[in-house]
C-alpha cells in the first residue's frame, strides 16, 4: 500500500470523492502542514496553527496510480483560489499536495503543470506542493462525515 495526502478546502467533500475511487483502500481526514502538535478542529479553525484540512488516502498502486489520484484532486476543488473553497475561507482551506516521496513530488509538479496549461482553469493554480508533514487525524465525528449523513457533495455558496 501507498499513501497520498491532499488539501482541497473542507476535508469532508474531498474524502468522499476519494472513498469511491477503485484501488483506494482507506481514507482519513485530518490536519497537516502546521506547527501545533495534535491540534483539534477548533484549534485549526482559528487559522493560527498553520494546518490545512487534508485527506490522507491509502491506495494500492497496482490498482490506481498516484497520477489518477491527482486527477481526482483537480476535478474536485478549485485550485485557483488562495486559502478558499466556496464559502470556506482561511489558510486551513488551502489547496495543497503533501508528497511522500521524490516520485510523488515529480508527479505532482508535472500534473500541476498540465492542469495549468489546460483550458480548464482560467486563473493561475495556487496549489502548494510540499513534503509530507505530520498527519494529525481529525476527531471521529469528521471521519466519513458525508457518508454518515447521506450527503454526496459539498454545498456551494
Amino acid at each position: 500500500m501507498a499513501v497520498a495526502t491532499f488539501g482541497a478546502g473542507c476535508f469532508w467533500g474531498i474524502e468522499e470523492a476519494f472513498r469511491h475511487v477503485e484501488g483506494v483502500t482507506g481514507t482519513a481526514v485530518g490536519y497537516a502542514g502546521g506547527t501545533t502538535e495534535n491540534p483539534t478542529y477548533e484549534d485549526v479553525c482559528t487559522g493560527r496553527t498553520g494546518h490545512a484540512e487534508v485527506v490522507q488516502v491509502e491506495f494500492d498502486p497496482a490498482r490506481v496510480s498516484y497520477e489518477a489520484l491527482l486527477d481526482v484532486l483537480w476535478a474536485n476543488h478549485d485550485p485557483t483560489t488562495m486559502n478558499r473553497q466556496g464559502p470556506d475561507v482561511g489558510t486551513q482551506y488551502r489547496s495543497a499536495i503533501f508528497f511522500h516521496s521524490d516520485e510523488q513530488r515529480e508527479q505532482a509538479e508535472a500534473s500541476k503543470s498540465r492542469a495549468a496549461e489546460s483550458s480548464r482553469f482560467t486563473r493561475p493554480i495556487v496549489t502548494e506542493i510540499t513534503a509530507a508533514a505530520p498527519f494529525c487525524r481529525a476527531e471521529d465525528y469528521h471521519q466519513q462525515y458525508f457518508a454518515k449523513r447521506g450527503i454526496s457533495h459539498c454545498p456551494t455558496g
